[in-house]
């Protein structure tokens, strides 16, 4: 694939945003990246985004070069708006209508329009997020249909070209972590599983093969299996 000139990054801290990170980094001129604090339980995750892009350019010389500002959005009106169990003390469990309550209604949406706005002033054009329809929780937010409908009014709506680049759409979580090993070889894979965070309950206390977490939310579910699958291929 050919370089653009740049790109916004929608870098949480975790797996998957962290390999594509990585993936940007490796196609684009320049990269810069936003996070955002909703109120989420696992804010942890918002902590580890400094030490990871700090370490990921040492991976590559051209990565450091290419790597430019971070930003940090604040919308805790989101978690005001959503009673979920990524906003609030409240036990992990599926629905009646089948969707996990971790899903945070509008969550995807908001966050690429706020990066949308950000790209505007900052003259850039491309967001790429860790979106997948693959290994995911069943979010509606996630899935390709939503994300291209999304860039069809993003861009109608600012009069400008959006385009919204999801490297994950249609990998499982085995394929992603073999996607890290190809653009960083073992540095990443190790940075990754050392350096980011995924677990829903906020857990860092307690360090698997794949990383941190408890072990048993659809997150580190998600994320061991993956490992499971690659590390055994």
């Amino acid at each position: 694939m050919s370089r653009g000139s740049g790109a916004l990054v929608l870098f949480s801290g975790g797996q998957d945003s962290a390999t594509c990170l990585a993936w940007a980094l490796e196609r684009f001129d320049t990269v810069e990246t936003v996070g955002f604090d909703y109120g989420q339980r696992h804010r942890v995750e918002l902590e580890c985004r400094a030490d990871f892009r700090a370490k990921v350019t040492e991976i590559q010389p051209e990565w450091a070069r290419r790597l430019g500002p971070d930003h940090l959005l604040h919308l805790g009106v989101l978690g005001q708006v959503s009673e979920t169990a990524l906003t609030r003390d409240a036990e992990i469990a599926l629905r009646e209508d089948g969707l996990p309550n971790t899903f945070v209604p509008g969550r995807n949406l908001l966050f690429l329009t706020y990066a949308a706005a950000l790209a505007y002033r900052r003259g850039i054009r491309t967001l790429v997020g860790g979106m997948c329809e693959t290994d995911y929780s069943g979010y509606p937010d996630c899935r390709d249909d939503t994300l291209k409908a999304l860039q069809v009014a993003l861009t109608l709506g600012m009069d400008r070209r959006c385009v919204i680049d999801t490297p994950l759409m249609w990998l499982d979580k085995a394929e992603t972590w073999a996607l890290a090993e190809r653009l960083g070889g073992a540095p990443l894979v190790d940075l990754i599983v050392e350096q980011t965070h995924t677990c829903y309950r906020g857990e860092r206390g307690q360090r698997h093969v794949w990383g941190y977490g408890c072990g048993e939310c659809p997150a580190c579910s998600l994320r061991a299996k993956g490992w499971r699958e690659y590390a055994g291929a």
